[in-house]
């Protein structure tokens, strides 16, 4: 089983954006409200739980997030 990374991939960007110059992707991640940061590269990067959020028509914050990663809890079986 593959995991995705925490970030999006360059296809990722491109799909949203439509764009696959890095300069026009980050022209439209600004004009659009989306926070990204920039590789040493000088290309965008963008969290894969924000572009989820996003997507969804949800204003991601701290509070809707996942700050933690998710355990199991065994606790209570019995």
């Amino acid at each position: 089983m593959e995991t995705q990374a925490e970030t999006l991939n360059e296809d990722e960007i491109a799909a949203i954006t439509g764009y696959r110059i890095p300069s026009k992707q980050i022209e439209w991640l600004r004009r659009n409200g989306w926070q990204h940061a920039l590789s040493g590269a000088r290309r965008p990067v963008v969290g894969r739980v924000y572009a989820r959020l996003k997507l969804a028509g949800v204003k991601p914050s701290s509070s809707n997030a996942a700050s933690e990663p998710w355990t199991l809890d065994l606790s209570r079986v019995g």
